[in-house]
């Protein structure tokens, strides 16, 4: 609200605890002073007195807001030693940062902007100023550095940051020419002005932002550890301008003001960093802006002026590691830039985080672009690879064969690259439950590959892996063991430590376990895999939303039924935001959710006669399996004599009645439809390149035998008699 100053004592009073009114502006006419009206009122911004200050302070909030978003990864906490927890990096910097460094790599065309302005005005469409700045955009891009379009009051700013910050792959590539141009300018300024022949010294900037207040408790818990930020990160070499807004910032009663307080030394940085203060769009200010993946040692955190709401963060520029995330960066690098270039690059790290939708848009375009036999082959092989993890497995195969059909022609029988076409191959059928053809294809690929390879090499456990799921798969688990083991032992020699390879080597062998029935061997593999998972995949991608629904089956199995519901519920959201709305995956989530509420539902029976219990606890056993037998003799049609029926209650007397009808019926169905199918009982997905396969079949409960009789035993199940309705197949995850 903007009010003028001979209205200040009759409209101020009456509108400034208005909700509504976030921020007022007092413009003053004739020279007025009014010093002290924002020590008075709080939401008076300041008082100006011309319209054009005015219109530069209204841009500050939202610069304020901008700054506040900006991503600050840090630490996830667990039972490690402090220094080690502290130097880690949250997974999402090695994966902006792998893509970051791809996209600096290839060669962006005219269209590629086009595209992007098209893209902008159907986000636009209707907002008549923000189109009014597409078209000066499209128009005067190449007059203008990139760093005074980053800096100037376009929407860039705000949507290159909103990508960065959220990891949204599909902007981030959209805006890849221009994270490409920022960074190649601030690279050259950044040569320019700290060469090795200039001077070295140490300087200081400074940065005002707010933070949640839980990130920023969880920075407070690290000190000495590390901090990145994962965009383009602005500094000022003036600590007042910082400190406005800072302050600014811990206005909001849920943030927290924050002055990073930053030394640097230009000779020991990786990132590039440049004073912009000639080629930015606003003149005012003397700005450092660095590149995105800059890193920082937190040295000290402390309050300001004793405000537990305003506090000063010293920290000092670093290029020391996550030790554990540089390792797999680093390994992650080899395996993408070994097979590939530029855009297909590209297209292999979108695998990777799982964006097959994005990555088939890539792949599409190469494919129409491809100008021999060979780059066809590659190009069906990794389309082949797409489908089959969005679940088109007919799709999948006809890409695999067209490879197939292009590489016979010019490779020998026994080459490598065939192998790693019939392995795909198997993983499809695999997928549509043709065991018989997925194991010969696996092991073609397995025979040509120990013809050629050295006995630890990766592709080798890739085969054993494989061979083991369709083993699995088939029940016979001593073989998926056998084969999951050679795969672990040539990873755990080969691998990094936290490689998602060996949590794929996890998962499987924990789902041979699940099907044997073993669930704390399956726990315990399925913990360490999402271990794993956690510290290296996005936050919604599909394996590490397996690794929680496998773990939320395994607790539901040992009885730990809460923390059941809880993996299955976030399983079930990570694939929602992650796969198509109609992956079949989908389906087996909810079925898993589902099952283990059922499982909870059923898993207890309230205790009777339970005043009599809490007086002798030595009894329980005793009274229960009193009720067990008589239920056992009903079921079976034994006699049941007067005094066994006087020894129950009435309501267990009805819970007799009414669990021996219901099973008696559900007998004879069984009976006369033993061959045909029941009911599935659904489990977990697959994980990688191998979706939902069927398990073992185990007993339906109302077959009554032997096994049935020991369920009957149980104590959870004696009165839950809609218990005898759930009829499942075990489904398993890969």
């Amino acid at each position: 609200m903007i009010i003028s100053d001979s209205f200040i004592q009759t409209v101020v009073p009456v509108v400034h605890d208005i909700p509504l009114i976030d921020t007022i502006y007092i413009l003053v006419e004739n020279g007025a002073q009014h010093e002290d009206l924002t020590k008075e009122w709080s939401k008076i911004n300041g008082v100006f007195t011309d319209i054009d200050s005015i219109c530069k302070s209204l841009q500050q909030p939202a610069y304020v807001d901008d700054k506040n978003l900006v991503t600050i990864s840090s630490v996830s906490t667990n039972s490690e030693s402090h220094r080690q927890n502290s130097d880690r990096l949250d997974p999402s910097f090695m994966y902006t940062q792998i893509l970051k460094e791809i996209l600096l790599t290839i060669d962006f065309e005219e269209k590629h902007f086009n595209q992007f302005i098209s893209y902008c005005r159907e986000l636009y469409q209707g907002d008549s100023i923000r189109l009014k700045t597409i078209d000066k955009l499209e128009q005067e891009y190449h007059l203008h550095d990139p760093i005074w379009w980053y800096t100037s009051d376009s929407f860039l700013y705000s949507m290159l940051g909103q990508s960065l910050r959220t990891m949204e792959v599909n902007l981030i590539i959209k805006m890849g020419f221009f994270i490409r141009d920022l960074h190649n300018s601030i690279s050259k300024l950044y040569a320019q002005q700290f060469s090795e022949n200039s001077s070295s010294n140490s300087l200081t900037v400074y940065r005002g932002q707010g933070m949640s207040q839980a990130n920023f408790d969880q920075m407070f818990k690290i000190q000495g550890g590390l901090l990145s930020f994962n965009n383009f990160l602005s500094t000022s070499l003036d600590r007042e301008i910082s400190f406005f807004f800072a302050d600014a910032s811990h206005s909001n009663p849920d943030i927290i003001g924050v002055l990073f307080e930053i030394t640097i030394n230009p000779s020991a940085s990786s990132v590039p960093f440049a004073k912009i203060s000639d080629v930015k769009y606003f003149e005012e200010g003397e700005e450092i802006l660095f590149s995105t993946h800059s890193k920082f040692r937190i040295e000290s955190i402390k309050q300001i002026d004793g405000n537990n709401r305003l506090w000063q963060v010293n920290l000092m520029l670093t290029d020391d590691n996550d030790p554990e995330i540089h390792a797999l960066t680093e390994y992650m690098r080899e395996e993408i830039y070994s097979e590939a270039q530029g855009w297909d690059r590209l297209g292999l790290l979108l695998i990777k985080l799982g964006k097959f939708d994005k990555a088939q848009e890539v792949y599409d375009i190469l494919l129409g672009e491809t100008t021999t036999d060979q780059e066809k082959a590659l190009m069906y092989h990794r389309l082949g690879m797409i489908k089959n993890s969005q679940g088109r497995y007919t799709d999948a195969i006809t890409y695999f064969q067209q490879s197939i059909e292009i590489k016979k022609k010019v490779l020998s029988p026994t080459d490598s690259d065939l192998a790693s076409s019939y392995d795909n191959i198997g993983l499809v059928y695999k997928n549509m439950g043709d065991y018989s053809n997925a194991l010969s294809f696996h092991q073609n690929a397995l025979e040509i590959r120990q013809k050629n390879l050295p006995a630890n090499h990766h592709d080798l456990a890739t085969s054993y892996n494989n061979i083991g799921l369709v083993y699995n798969h088939m029940s016979d688990y001593s073989n998926a063991l056998s084969f999951h083991q050679k795969a672990l032992e040539i990873r755990q020699k080969t691998l990094p430590s936290n490689h998602p390879d060996l949590a794929s080597s996890y998962n499987n062998m924990g789902s041979v376990y699940e099907n044997m029935g073993n669930y704390s061997n399956a726990l315990v593999l399925h913990q360490k895999a999402l271990e794993i998972r956690e510290k290296t995949l996005p936050s919604n991608h599909p394996s590490l939303a397996a690794s929680y629904g496998h773990v939320g089956i395994a607790l539901s199995e040992i009885g730990d039924h809460s923390k059941a519901i809880l993996h299955c519920e976030r399983a079930l959201k990570m694939v929602e935001d992650s796969l198509q709305a109609n992956h079949p995956h989908i389906q087996f989530y909810r079925d898993n959710l589902e099952y283990v509420i059922q499982v909870d539902r059923h898993a207890y029976r309230p205790k009777f006669n339970q005043n009599h219990l809490d007086e002798d606890d030595n009894d329980d056993d005793d009274s229960t399996s009193k009720f067990e037998n008589l239920l056992e003799k009903s079921i079976t049609g034994e006699s049941i004599s007067s005094d066994e029926s006087f020894s129950l209650n009435i309501d267990d007397s009805l819970t007799i009645q009414s669990s021996t009808s219901k099973i008696r019926k559900q007998k004879i169905t069984s009976d006369n439809n033993q061959k045909q199918s029941t009911k599935k009982r659904r489990r977990i997905t697959s994980t990688e390149a191998a979706p939902v396969r069927k398990r073992r079949r185990t007993k339906d409960i109302d077959e009554v035998n032997e096994g049935e009789k020991k369920v009957l035993k149980q104590k959870q199940t004696a009165k839950k008699t809609n218990l005898f309705d759930i009829k499942f197949h075990i489904k398993s995850a890969t």
